[in-house]
């Protein structure tokens, strides 16, 4: 079982004038998996609000973080950076994978700025606001979370065999 923990980035949403329907999506598509939600949490579009959360729970040991919001082109959308500035190191495959499979259906996509990343052994994935885009891209990246967190947790070998096994 993994734990997880759910950052909803949004100015209104945090004043209460919003609810989270992205941050329950997030929850229901990823529900098969198990993940042990231990942390929930939504946050005003401001940086260091957000980069704060994401290194707390980083340190308490989470193995996954979901943020939802705040990766598009609005001056308020500071989500990347405020999770860029607390990685040790990226993963650019489950975002460059996001907009691929996104531009398919929405010229939209390409307007995502949005950022994966390990800080310790915690996976963290922005992913977009909205209810529909969120389920789309974690239908796209659903399927390499257990391996990535495995991976990160130390207990994935030989990973070209898993592959093979499946044939």
């Amino acid at each position: 079982m993994f734990t997880g923990g759910i950052l909803t980035v949004s100015d209104k949403g945090a004043r209460g004038e919003r609810p989270d329907k992205s941050g329950k999506a997030i929850q229901e598509c990823l529900a098969p998996f198990g993940i042990r939600w231990a942390k929930y949490e939504i946050v005003p579009d401001e940086r260091q609000a957000i980069s704060d959360k994401l290194k707390e729970w980083a340190e308490e040991g989470l193995d996954l973080i979901l943020t939802t919001g705040g990766t598009g082109l609005s001056p308020r959308d500071v989500t990347p950076e405020a999770t860029l500035d607390i990685l040790d190191r990226i993963a650019p495959g489950f975002t460059e994978v996001m907009r691929a499979e996104s531009l398919k259906k929405t010229p939209f996509a390409m307007l995502s700025r949005a950022i994966a990343g390990i800080r310790k052994n915690t996976l963290i994935i922005n992913l977009p606001g909205s209810p529909k885009a969120v389920e789309e891209c974690l239908e796209v990246i659903s399927p390499a979370l257990p391996h990535a967190i495995e991976t990160l947790r130390g207990e994935a070998t030989e990973c070209a065999l898993k592959e093979q096994d499946s044939k």
